[in-house]
């Protein structure tokens, strides 16, 4: 397919920034890849486009990993409206602001960057966790909720691609373990961490930003006229601080046993898909009956309430469903492989991991995933390693951190969706004010890449 491969992402993106409507692009980049499916085969008829595109939202939902992503948002909905509506939020936010421990912006700020860091397990967790216990003090402290979605978006996978003692890491091992390396794959996966630029500038500026509670450009602008397009939290008068706290430990608690549970007894081997969904219903469980059983709300109330958080969500739910169905169909055009091929073979060896870097950062923007990138682009490193002697934990860390930086930026990516989502923040809001720092953040790592290389390779 080539250069033809490009263009379903990039109808997608400009139909969102000229019609500021995600589902409408999303819709129209699928039936445009379907189409250019249909052109490469024999008796593919493009007015076949329609049904195609269904048939792949079809196969898309029948993937098990996929179904388990969208049960969890569609969860999401309900605990979060547990948790509004039940008055624990106010509770909490009350109980911290009395005791000390948020008073002030920078320490709302520090608070939900250091959630987001202490649950380094599974980034849709990291995300979730932060953005729920931080939505209520972000709207006491007048802070705006797209803030709050560019923190625990900067936080999450930055973190969970440095810690590696997750599945991000297990990804990336058990891909590397294939290839016959100088060094043992842990050792070069480990060694990649210092080498993974993006991943410390993005944590390093989403830092300045709560530190200094400074923020600037587009995000200046929302935080000055919190912006109507933000879901507001109209929380319930505050009751009990448990009604949000004990969901959310046996989230994050029961999420660690899940992870070993399905890992067989190692954290890193577990299923984050699985234990994600399981920890969100057993949350969402827990939060039902202790409603119902503190006479909180009756048995039908919490039901009514458990619905109308998902269909508060549903929007977004469906954002990830079409996300997911336009990876899978720019997979079946290779527009992964048409991108990886910008790293070619006549580049000076010292441009090599620089553009290994743009590579897997326009990769990763045009097709929304960032595991997606890892899985095209390691094959493509490794034997450039092994070829040109290049250090095998710089080509790696140059991949994992373009991954991060692309997801960052792209509209389509379902991890901006879920810290849309999390925060009740507007996708396009959110895309919109997190750009710049993404972008801030890609050109230092670039310029990072290209004196590295001079040192260390040329």
């Amino acid at each position: 397919m080539e250069w033809v491969s490009i263009i379903p992402p990039l109808v997608a993106i400009l139909i969102v920034f000229w019609k500021k409507e995600v589902i409408m692009a999303l819709l129209m980049a699928v039936l445009c890849a379907e189409a250019l499916i249909l052109l490469t085969s024999e008796d593919g008829l493009l007015l076949l486009a329609p049904i195609t595109s269904i048939e792949r939202v079809v196969d898309v939902a029948t993937s098990a990993g996929n179904t388990r992503i969208l049960l969890f948002s569609v969860l999401v909905g309900a605990l979060l409206a547990y948790i509004r509506d039940s008055g624990g939020v106010t509770a909490t936010v009350n109980w911290l602001t009395q005791r000390g421990v948020a008073r002030s912006r920078r320490q709302v700020g520090g608070l939900t960057m250091a959630t987001g860091i202490v649950v380094f397990i599974e980034s849709n967790l990291s995300v979730l966790t932060a953005g729920i216990f931080a939505r209520g003090l972000f709207d006491k402290f007048g802070m705006s909720r797209a803030r709050l979605a560019y923190l625990i978006d900067s936080t999450s996978a930055p973190v969970c691609i440095l810690i590696l003692l997750n599945g991000w890491g297990a990804f990336v091992l058990g891909m590397l373990d294939t290839y016959d390396l100088p060094e043992s794959s842990a050792s070069i996966l480990w060694g990649s961490v210092p080498f993974n630029f993006y991943a410390i500038i993005a944590l390093a500026i989403a830092a300045y930003t709560v530190f200094a509670d400074k923020v600037h450009g587009p995000m200046a602008k929302a935080e000055q006229q919190l912006s109507s397009n933000q879901q507001s939290l109209e929380a319930a008068p505050a009751t009990k601080a448990s009604y949000m706290v004990v969901p959310i430990v046996t989230m994050v608690v029961s999420m660690v046993g899940f992870m070993l549970w399905t890992g067989n007894g190692v954290l890193a081997q577990g299923s984050g898909s699985k234990s994600v969904l399981y920890a969100t219903i057993l949350a969402t469980a827990v939060a039902y009956l202790m409603l119902v059983f503190g006479k909180r709300f009756t048995h039908h109330e919490a039901v009514e309430t458990g619905f109308k958080g998902m269909g508060e969500i549903l929007p977004l739910v469906t954002i990830v469903l079409l996300s997911l169905t336009l990876g899978s169909s720019l997979k079946v055009l290779g527009t992964g492989v048409f991108v990886a091929g910008l790293v070619g073979e006549y580049l000076p060896v010292v441009l090599v991991v620089p553009m290994l870097f743009i590579a897997g950062a326009i990769m990763s923007f045009t097709t929304g995933t960032s595991w997606g990138t890892f899985a095209i682009l390691i094959p493509i490193g490794v034997p450039l390693i092994q070829q040109l002697g290049l250090p095998p934990s710089l080509v790696i860390g140059a991949i994992l951190g373009g991954g991060v930086f692309g997801d960052h930026c792209s509209p389509i990516s379902d991890t901006t969706a879920v810290s849309s989502i999390a925060s009740g923040c507007d996708l396009l809001e959110h895309v919109r004010t997190q750009l710049p720092y993404a972008l801030v953040g890609g050109g230092l790592t670039l310029i990072a890449y290209l004196i590295t290389s001079i040192i260390m390779v040329g």
